[in-house]
Order: C-alpha cells, then sequence, then structure tokens
C-alpha cells in the first residue's frame, strides 16, 4: 500500500494524510517539536489568532470531567503579528502544511486578522472560528446565526485568496443549515465539531470549578454527538468535511470519515499524548493496508 492512499485533497490542497492538530489544543506546533514527529502529520493547525494579544481567562480554566475535559482558556494567544513574526518562520520549515485558526468580536477583526495572514506567506488555508459573540450585535453569536455567519464568511472570503475552512459550533439549531450559509459565502470547506458548553461544580466549595462558571466539554464524552453531527454536514455539503471531537485513536478517526470527513482533527487527546495524533495516522495506514483500500475510498462509507 502506497502513501498515497493516506492522501486527501481538500480545497485544493493535497495533504499527504487526512489527519490535522485541532487548534487550542497543539499551541503553535513548536511546542511539541520533542514529543512527537510534526513531520508526519497532515497539517498543524494552530491557536485561534485574533488582531491583538489576548490574555484569556482568569483561573482556574481547565477541568477534567470523565471521559473529557471542560475548558475556558479564552482563546489566549499571542495576536496575529507576533505568530507572524516569531511562530511562523518554524512553521514554514516543516514538511507539512500549517492553517491558521483565525477569530474576531467583529467582521472587521475577522477581515483584518485575514488580510495579515495572506500576505505572510507559508499559511496553506485560514480556519475560521465563528463560535465567537459579535459585539456590535449585542452579543449574537457568529456561529449559531446563519446570516451572521454568511456575513463573516463572506467578508473573509473578499479579503483572502487563501482557501478557507469554516469551523462550525453544535450550538447550531440545524447544522445542515449552516453548512449552506458558509458554502454560499465562499468557505472551501467546513470543520465540526467544536466543543459543548458544560459546567462541573466543586462539591467542596459549593461553587463551579471555573472561574467562568462554564466552559467547552471537548473529549471522548462528545463523539457521538460529533459523528451524528459529521453525518448531517455531509447531507448537504458540497465542500469537504473535517470532523473533530472526542479522537483518541484510528478507530475513532475512521468513524468520522466513514460518516462523510475527508480529514479529522486531533484535540483533547494531544493532553493525554503528545504523540496522538501521529498514532492515529500510523492507525489509518494499518487499517488501509490490511484492508486494501483508501482513505478517499472511505470518505462516507458509512452512508450506504
Amino acid at each position: 500500500m502506497t502513501k498515497s492512499s493516506l492522501s486527501v485533497v481538500i480545497a485544493g490542497i493535497a495533504f499527504k494524510n487526512p489527519v490535522f492538530t485541532a487548534s487550542g489544543t497543539f499551541g503553535y506546533g513548536n511546542e511539541f517539536k520533542n514529543y512527537t514527529d510534526l513531520n508526519k502529520l497532515g497539517a498543524i493547525v494552530v491557536k485561534g489568532l485574533s488582531l491583538a494579544p489576548r490574555q484569556g481567562n482568569p483561573g482556574p480554566r481547565i477541568v477534567e470531567t470523565p471521559c473529557g475535559m471542560l475548558n475556558a482558556v479564552g482563546l489566549q494567544n499571542v495576536g496575529v503579528d507576533a505568530f507572524i513574526k516569531e511562530k511562523l518562520p518554524f512553521l514554514k520549515k516543516l514538511k507539512t502544511h500549517t492553517i491558521a485558526n483565525i477569530f474576531g468580536e467583529t467582521i472587521s477583526d475577522y477581515v483584518e486578522v485575514a488580510r495579515r495572514l495572506d500576505f505572510a506567506g507559508g499559511v496553506a488555508a485560514l480556519e475560521i472560528n465563528i463560535s465567537c459573540p459579535n459585539v456590535k450585535k449585542g452579543g449574537i453569536v457568529f456561529g449559531t446565526d446563519p446570516n451572521e455567519a454568511h456575513k463573516v464568511v463572506s467578508a473573509v472570503r473578499a479579503a483572502t485568496k487563501l482557501p478557507i475552512i469554516t469551523k462550525l459550533s453544535p450550538n447550531a439549531t440545524d447544522i445542515k443549515v449552516m453548512v449552506r450559509a458558509v458554502e454560499d459565502a465562499g468557505s472551501d470547506a467546513v470543520s465540526l465539531i467544536n466543543t459543548i458548553t458544560g459546567m462541573v461544580i466543586d462539591i467542596a466549595k459549593r461553587r463551579p470549578a471555573l472561574a467562568t462558571k462554564t466552559g467547552g466539554l471537548s473529549g471522548p464524552a462528545i463523539r457521538p454527538i460529533a459523528v451524528r453531527m459529521v453525518y448531517e454536514a455531509a447531507t448537504v455539503a458540497k465542500t469537504p468535511i473535517i470532523g473533530m471531537g472526542g479522537i483518541m485513536n484510528a478507530q475513532d478517526a475512521l468513524q468520522f470519515i466513514m460518516a462523510g470527513a475527508a480529514a479529522v482533527q486531533v484535540g483533547t487527546a494531544s493532553f493525554v499524548d503528545p504523540d496522538a495524533a501521529v498514532k492515529v495516522v500510523g492507525g489509518i495506514e494499518d487499517y488501509v493496508t490490511r484492508n486494501k483500500t483508501s482513505v478517499r475510498g472511505l470518505i462516507g462509507a458509512a452512508r450506504g
């Protein structure tokens, strides 16, 4: 079985395999260089980037849960300019693609971050995090309103030549409506799902365990929900889907691919094992070799 059996094409980009890291769980890549072979990944999706640096939320901001964790990091990051100057040079040296996740509190924020990355070089695509509140619209979340989602994706599309992947929220009323909205706005692919809002109570302190009270639930606990939503999204999607949500091993990843995803992102598993994503690559390779197939041949295989 050749390496081409693992390759996929998404938004016109050829990836050597379908396993990416998930934004917010892998830093800027450099943090993992001593623990895993970064060149074996299909892509590194970096920590979400905003126009200005962000300190994030006060602690405690991560708490473990059965089969996962809650995080309320608050999108802490160095800002797009520092990323381009200090982080991107390292990523450019790797033999894998870099995808920049971007976010903002206004549409103009998204546009400016996208514009700066467009000129930076070394970034293969942008992943737009629309699970953010539009402060100019009274805090309505871009990712739960198809009209707002359409506006922000349209604006980013006009600001960059780079391929766009839109990261969808599980909190949307109908994920199919959101897929259509962002595709109509010019998104070249969609990724899903983002974390699900949850809470843990510290019974000794008699108060929420997180300083922000609620946080985003990730890990194996959300995987069945994520697989279902990828399956639903694939019924209407005209562009490739990147699936994520609780992938710990190759068997988990293959569920997403068979549900209709062309690629997957590994997130929380990297907190347990920094080499988890590379192990997922190896497990998928073993599967396609044993079954004399390819990743491309498995996409949507469970759809009948």
